[in-house]
């Protein structure tokens, strides 16, 4: 089965069950060290990993590592070009799940990403990425305390497809004059819209099925948080984009009344449901009225279809969600995109979860992780119906590789993603304990030591910060 390498002979497979990981004592996981730093980063990780794992159970659970190659390491073994060899993902096919370090973006071999690859080989359709301060962690914010939020991105549509044709092509020459002559003038509201001739295109899907299946994974995490964390936010840019941002939004809203109608708020629904409880006389009118401001000022039609839209929430969940029971569900709101920024840096303890299309979600990402402390300290996990795989969010670095310099804090992050995602909470618990004490203890790799203040000289190396949470977990 395989070329170049052997599975562990101790162990068993993960497998999935509509979309869940069913997880044995001794699970084999396979792992990618990763280019540059990662020769460093990945054994400070594994030794957290493990003693996180031997101290929660005991020898009862213990993880067979499998080591399998991608990136420049690929290529030392399998030949020039080989960056992501077949042996790699039938390991990751096989076994179902993988945390890898960082990779290096290719500069021949036909493959424009191999973290993209990655999640378009396994359908990863949902990329996560929690962002959480931990107290003394150096931040250009005032309160970055404030942020504890978890990002949903949509990994396999949107402008990252890849569907795009350079300008003065053959093929992009004849889809600009298909799109000028031909199907702008046939679609009225495009109507006196032209593309420049000496454009480049690129195609912007947006569907149902990748729409809903990423919300439908972040309202179930949702329902895992705490009742104060329990929110979905819709990002979008509808506003403009009516018919894929704008569409991703109502096909989000479409789970969450749809699939998750007992569990699930919307906004709008909660002020009707809390009018109606701030006062019981209240008319449909009225109701209608204080939901959209700019009632008395639409046309009658406009003005009915709100009041309609008020009967019709009453009269399907005012049993089930009226009197208050609205506040003990999940909410699910919508926010336009570039708002959100701007909201994550004023109001980010009014956000839990994050829901948005894959360009939106990599710069939101980056935007958040630099509130909580920088890429050094986000993690990631690329989350399919029948794989995962979790991963540094960082580049490879190579300058400093073999320098045991580096911070490990995202590898290891993603490694308690992982853990929390095959259900051992308590080994994931225990280096989220670990981490925090060690940088309130201000030992620390030198990203955050020379941020410090006072900096810390000498900073801990990249192995000595791994002893430092491991020493810290109780």
């Amino acid at each position: 089965m395989y070329d170049k390498i052997t599975p562990p002979t101790v162990g068993e497979k993960i497998r999935f069950e509509n979309g869940q990981p069913i997880v044995p004592d001794n699970p084999i996981v396979p792992f990618i060290r990763g280019d540059g730093t990662g020769i460093d980063l990945w054994p400070a990780s594994q030794r957290v990993l493990d003693a996180a794992i031997e101290q929660a159970y005991g020898g009862q659970r213990k993880i067979s590592w499998f080591k399998v190659y991608a990136g420049d390491e690929a290529c030392e073994v399998y030949g020039t070009y080989q960056y992501l060899p077949e042996d790699t993902l039938t390991a990751i096919r096989e076994y179902g799940m993988a945390i890898k370090g960082p990779l290096t973006t290719p500069v021949g071999g036909g493959i424009r990403s191999l973290n993209v690859a990655l999640r378009q080989i396994f359908d990863l359709y949902a990329c996560v990425r929690p962002c959480k301060y931990y107290n003394g962690t150096p931040s250009p914010h005032k309160s970055p305390e404030k942020l504890d939020v978890i990002i949903y991105r949509e990994n396999t549509e949107d402008i990252y497809l890849g569907i795009e044709w350079k300008q003065g092509t053959p093929g992009c020459d004849q889809l600009i004059d298909f799109l000028n002559n031909q199907l702008i003038p046939e679609t009225p509201e495009l109507k006196n819209k032209q593309i420049r001739l000496d454009s480049g295109i690129s195609i912007k899907p947006i569907s149902i099925t990748g729409s809903q299946r990423l919300v439908r994974r972040a309202i179930q995490n949702a329902l895992r948080l705490p009742k104060n964390k329990q929110a979905v936010t819709l990002v979008h840019k509808g506003n403009i984009m009516k018919y894929t941002e704008g569409a991703f939004r109502d096909w989000g809203y479409a789970v969450a009344t749809g699939e998750f109608r007992a569990e699930c708020v919307t906004e709008r629904e909660s002020w009707i449901l809390s009018n109606k409880e701030k006062n019981p006389s209240l008319s449909i009118e009225d109701n209608a009225k204080l939901i959209d401001p700019g009632y008395d000022s639409y046309p009658a039609e406009k003005r009915e279809a709100i009041c309609q839209e008020v009967r019709e929430v009453l009269e399907a969940i005012w049993d089930s969600h009226g009197n208050g029971q609205w506040k003990e569900k999940v909410m699910v709101n919508d926010r336009i995109a570039d708002n959100i920024f701007q909201q994550i840096q004023i109001r980010p303890d009014e956000y839990s979860i994050l829901a948005t299309m894959n360009l939106n979600g990599d710069y939101l990402s980056d935007a958040a992780a630099a509130i909580a402390g920088g890429l050094g300290m986000a993690p990631g996990a690329n989350i399919g119906d029948n794989a995962a795989i979790f991963e540094a969010t960082h580049g490879t670095a190579p300058k400093y590789a073999g320098l045991d310099q580096v911070n490990p804090g995202s590898v290891i992050l993603s490694g308690v993603m992982m853990l929390e995602f095959m259900g051992w909470q308590e080994a994931a618990d225990l280096i989220k304990t670990g981490l925090a004490k060690s940088i309130e203890q201000r030992e620390v790799t030198y990203d955050l030591a020379r941020q410090m203040e006072p900096p810390v000289n000498p900073p801990l190396k990249c192995s000595e910060f791994a002893s430092a949470i491991i020493k810290n977990f109780d």
